[in-house]
């Protein structure tokens, strides 16, 4: 069994938290074995100024280190699930997801007003398409600003009144200890989360004795639910530049997906649910997407193509 193993891993706060967490886990299981990070300045996060849906999407976030996991560079990288695009590089593989943190969506307002609560013409930011579609869907007076940046930095001008309001995910809060005093969860039920929010995924060239470390962090039944959520986004087709969402829940020997396609100005939302064994999990993600593409969502993501 090898003595070190390198880990790729975005230099944010929040990746490097995700990537201590993993070497921590790895650490403790196996004595005497050495687990360095390997930051990689990615192309999303070098440029901040420009909505992600502009110059390439949620890719931009995991090419640089999918590219040193292939030159052999790193070992194994982690990523946040919602950042990885459906189909990985050839001779890559998602092989490990440890158990899921809170999958919702959280509000931070200035002064604790929920998201019926403020008043029209409120600035509220983000670079998610998913969540302006949400927004504007439930509430269309709001104005959406983009605001792009780390969890730090879109708090820090949220604060500064840059935005008035923002979304952020509740599992990076959580995991850095920076949850506002003015947050409210969203209902999940309404607002659903991006595809793998909250998830990690372990990223690896599916080496046996990389994988025989990793084995023990894997969480089957989030495993089964991010399948059911990828094999949706898949199927459509999706990326950041398409207002997509889905949640998967494992629950005994089933498997719930429910998902949405909308458009970015919120007029259409069109929502379904499918439900099945937990084996077939990739076959309800597809089956969900058929569905939904017939039911309009095809016509809304041709159109958003036509607009690239």
């Amino acid at each position: 069994m090898r003595k070190t193993i390198r880990i790729g891993t975005r230099s944010s706060a929040l990746a490097l938290w995700q990537a201590n967490w993993v070497k921590d886990q790895l650490e403790q299981r196996w004595p005497g074995l050495t687990v360095e990070l390997m930051p990689v300045q990615t192309s999303g996060d070098k440029i901040q100024n420009i909505a992600l849906s502009r110059i390439g999407g949620k890719g931009l976030f995991v090419k640089e280190i999918e590219e040193a996991l292939l030159a052999g560079t790193v070992d194994l990288a982690v990523h946040s699930v919602k950042d990885v695009p459906a189909d990985l590089p050839a001779g890559l593989t998602l092989s490990v997801i440890p158990r899921r943190e809170d999958h919702r969506d959280v509000l931070i307002t200035r002064n604790g007003e929920t998201l019926d609560e403020l008043p029209d013409g409120t600035r509220l930011g983000t670079s998610s398409l998913r969540r302006q579609a949400l927004v504007l869907h439930l509430r269309p007076g709001l104005r959406i600003e983009m605001l792009r940046g780390n969890v730090d930095t879109r708090l820090r001008k949220q604060r500064e009144g840059v935005v008035d309001a923002t979304i952020l995910a509740a599992a990076g809060l959580a995991r850095l200890g920076l949850m506002p005093e003015h947050s409210h969860v969203l209902d999940d039920q309404i607002f659903l989360p991006a595809i793998g929010q909250g998830a990690l995924g372990i990223e690896t060239r599916g080496e046996p004795e990389v994988e025989e470390l990793l084995q023990p962090l894997h969480h089957v039944e989030t495993a089964l639910a991010v399948t059911a959520e990828r094999a949706f986004l898949r199927r459509t087709g999706g990326s950041c530049r398409t207002p997509l969402a889905a949640k998967g829940t494992v629950h005994n020997a089933s498997i719930t997906l429910s998902a949405l396609i909308a458009s970015p100005d919120g007029q259409r939302v069109i929502r379904g649910q499918e439900a099945g064994a937990s084996e077939t999990a990739e076959q309800i993600g597809m089956r969900l997407a058929e569905r939904l593409l017939v039911q309009g969502g095809r016509e809304i993501l041709e159109h958003l193509a036509q607009e690239e």
